[in-house]
């Protein structure tokens, strides 16, 4: 299976032109049917329709956390926009799935274009015209930052695909996607008053990359977030939407409002904002539009043709996704599952990565005694939806997702316990639980058993609800419940000591890894309701693990260059954050990005590359996502990979690019390309990464284009960021 951009993105080789902010897409685009439909509603509307598509009716005014008013005149309802990323927040009957951080650590592009299919699926049956989800923003350029796990990865190029793969099966599916939140929102504290500040170069290059990809994949909307860009709140930022996002990118869709994200009426509408969400605030006061933007089209302070603009995007997209005809009735209580929780297994599965096997104590054999200990183990507050744990804000019990408004509630919950119990009865061992984090209980328990599994976790969330004195971000990188502590108690008492962690990002490992009685670490990530299931999946050897970090875990908290802003965010890193900060830096993480062992080995050889790239500005029409030929092929390398091991299982080939001197300063190495081969005992196969040539551009500020630099470009291919296995070059001219 191959894994590179231009397997998984929709690609328009038409340009759009503009008129003003209008944006007229030509024949044969996406958008030229749903945007000549729309022209021809749009002359049947009053001023008061118009004004009533582009405002929320207010919170908790509609059935959806997000509704608008409808035009009876061409049969426009209610739209219905609904949380979260991951499934339908305060839904009934909807599937609980994984979240973005683990759907990414698969890296199977496949599977994540499953999952955003189902979601698009569960959606329609459940009546939800627009869905707000995926998340591009946080990137996660701060480790403890609270919402990264909604989003993929904080590598641009992975989490592009992921964003492009997701939104195509969610739109597939006939479901308007919204990619969000955008831009520079990587913090909950002060996320509605601090200005993030960063260069055009690192907006381009790092956050705005995924943006690109969703626009490309023919995103229906966009949400701009809470926070300032450069002191101008995001939402009425002219650069980022109008320049940077309906300009450069070519964005035809609708730019939404986060909920309660406006602060004007009139610098909001000639900025480039479409929709205002949920409309007033959460009281019902602040009404920037609906009334108060009827006054401003009036009184010409907001341009008819604007005002007409922003009405047209909205309904192109809904037309873009086939909503017009035979569209379910809002209900949250339809079980609208199917047999998705095939997909949530498999990513849950698919995602753990493998952080050491000593001794290859993994996978299982026919350990007689077993014990099972910590307060992750069971069923508690977080997987039972209980009302005491609100929007899972809480981390009481076994751990699937994080909290805040990207959740939804699970179906059923399989914690460990309950799937560990089920395995060790088939296999005739004994099971010992203690589902506390005492460590005297630990100790007990794991004396004298075969082997010991500890589970431990780390939580974060949305900034409303504060856990346990984390408002959001973490304050730290520990194990929560003391679960250093507990594995260190349990280590005095048996050998044989295998971590389990279920988390929302890196935590600080070292005491742990130091155990020479601790065998094995799995990093279990967030599996949501199959939480259970996927761990013994690979416990025991049903499958290889193939799941590879998308983040890197550091030997210490102070290795990051990143930290949570008291204040404003100066984003003095730049381009460097995560694996490209290490590498930069000559700083030896403790596990790095890609990094994640498995049940069997794979050698690499065979390294070829071909390229005709150019040196140059992109200077192709513009396209939704940017000049049409920065998605051009441009060089392609291939790799042969051979499972030398015993078993079947999966490799993560990866590809990193490194820039010719003739470049400004870029990272030693940016990822470009994976491709995921599952191949049986013995069994080679062809890696194949198609480069584009956007892959070798950087972003020239005083141009304001993007630009190959002349020179060698460094080929690097891997099983991961550090473990690299061959090297090549290709000369631009």
């Amino acid at each position: 299976m191959l894994y590179t951009a231009v397997a998984a993105l929709a690609i328009a080789t038409t340009p759009f032109v503009r008129a003003g902010s209008a944006v007229t897409p030509p024949a044969g685009s996406p958008w030229a049917t749903a945007y000549s439909k729309a022209q021809t509603a749009l002359a049947k509307l009053s001023l008061q329709d118009k004004v009533g598509i582009v405002t929320g009716v207010g919170w908790n005014k509609g059935p959806c956390v997000g509704n608008t008013s409808p035009a009876s005149s061409i049969s426009y309802p209610q739209l219905c926009l609904q949380d979260s990323p991951l499934g339908i927040r305060f839904s009934t009957g909807n599937t609980a799935f994984t979240p973005g951080v683990q759907a990414a650590s698969t890296w199977d592009l496949d599977l994540i274009g499953q999952r955003g299919q189902f979601i698009g699926q569960e959606n329609k049956a459940a009546g939800v015209h627009v869905t707000l989800g995926p998340v591009a923003g946080p990137l996660g350029k701060t480790p403890q930052g609270g919402r990264n796990w909604e989003g993929f990865s904080p590598d641009p190029y992975l989490t592009g695909l992921a964003m492009a793969a997701t939104i195509n099966g969610i739109q597939g599916a006939g479901v308007q996607a919204t990619a969000k939140h955008y831009i520079l929102n990587e913090q909950e504290l002060n996320r509605e008053s601090m200005s993030s500040n960063a260069d055009d170069r690192t907006l381009h290059e790092l956050y705005a990359w995924p943006f690109a990809d969703a626009v490309n994949a023919n995103v229906a909307a966009v949400m701009c977030s809470y926070n300032r860009v450069n002191s101008t709140y995001a939402c009425e930022d002219t650069y980022t939407l109008q320049t940077l996002l309906k300009n450069q990118l070519g964005f035809p869709g609708y730019v939404m409002t986060d909920w309660n994200a406006q602060h004007s009426t009139v610098q909001s509408a000639l900025a480039g904002l479409d929709m205002s969400m949920p409309g007033t605030d959460f009281n019902g006061g602040s009404l920037y539009w609906g009334s108060a933007l009827t006054n401003a089209v009036n009184s010409n302070q907001v341009p008819l043709s604007r005002l007409n603009d922003m009405v047209t995007r909205i309904l192109a997209a809904w037309y873009l996704t086939g909503q017009d005809s035979g569209f379910p009735s809002v209900s949250f209580s339809r079980n609208v599952q199917g047999s998705h929780n095939t997909n949530v297994r498999s990513i849950a599965r698919d995602g753990i990565v493998l952080l050491k096997n000593t001794g290859n104590i993994l996978p299982l054999k026919t350990p007689s005694s077993i014990a099972l200990i910590g307060s992750a183990t069971i069923v508690g507050a977080h997987a039972n939806n209980s009302a005491s744990c609100s929007d899972h804000g809480c981390n009481l019990g076994a751990l699937g997702m994080g909290w805040g408004s990207g959740t939804a509630n699970y179906p059923y919950f399989v914690a460990p316990y309950d799937a560990i119990n089920t395995k060790a009865s088939s296999i005739g061992a004994k099971l010992t639980l203690s589902s506390t984090d005492n460590t005297s209980a630990g100790a007990s328990a794991a004396s004298g058993k075969d082997v010991a599994i500890v589970v431990i976790t780390a939580d974060s969330g949305e900034g409303y609800i504060t856990v346990e004195g984390n408002a959001g971000d973490r304050n730290d990188l520990n194990a929560w419940h003391s679960g250093t502590a507990l594995v260190q108690a349990v280590a005095a008492a048996n050998s044989n000591v295998i971590v389990v962690v279920h988390s929302v990002g890196a935590i600080n490992l070292e005491q742990i890894v130091a155990l020479s009685q601790v065998k094995a670490i799995v990093w279990a990530g967030l599996p949501s309701q199959e939480n259970g299931n996927a761990l013994v999946d690979i416990l025991w050897g049903a499958i290889s693990p193939s799941g590879k970090l998308v983040y890197t875990i550091a030997k210490s908290p102070s290795d990051y260059n990143t930290r949570i802003s008291s204040g404003d965010d100066n984003y003095s890193e730049g381009l460097f954050i995560d694996y490209k900060h290490f590498d930069d830096a000559g700083i030896t993480p403790r596990y790095e990005f890609g990094f994640g062992l498995s049940y069997t080995n794979f050698t690499y050889s065979g390294l070829s590359i071909t390229s005709n790239a150019k040196s140059g500005p992109a200077t192709g029409a513009v396209v939704p996502g940017g000049p049409s030929d920065l998605f051009q092929d441009v060089a392609t390398v291939t790799v042969s990979i051979k499972n030398t091991g015993a078993v079947t299982g999966a490799e993560v080939a990866q590809l990193y690019i490194t820039y010719p001197s003739s470049a400004p300063r870029t990272p030693v190495r940016q990822l470009r390309g994976f491709d995921k081969l599952s191949l049986t005992a013995g069994q080679s196969g062809t890696a194949t990464f198609n480069i584009r040539k956007r892959d070798l551009t950087y972003w020239n500020v005083a141009s304001q284009q993007w630009v190959v630099p002349s020179g060698t470009f460094g080929v690097s291919v891997g099983a991961s960021s550090r473990d690299l296995r061959l090297t090549g070059s290709f000369t631009v001219s």
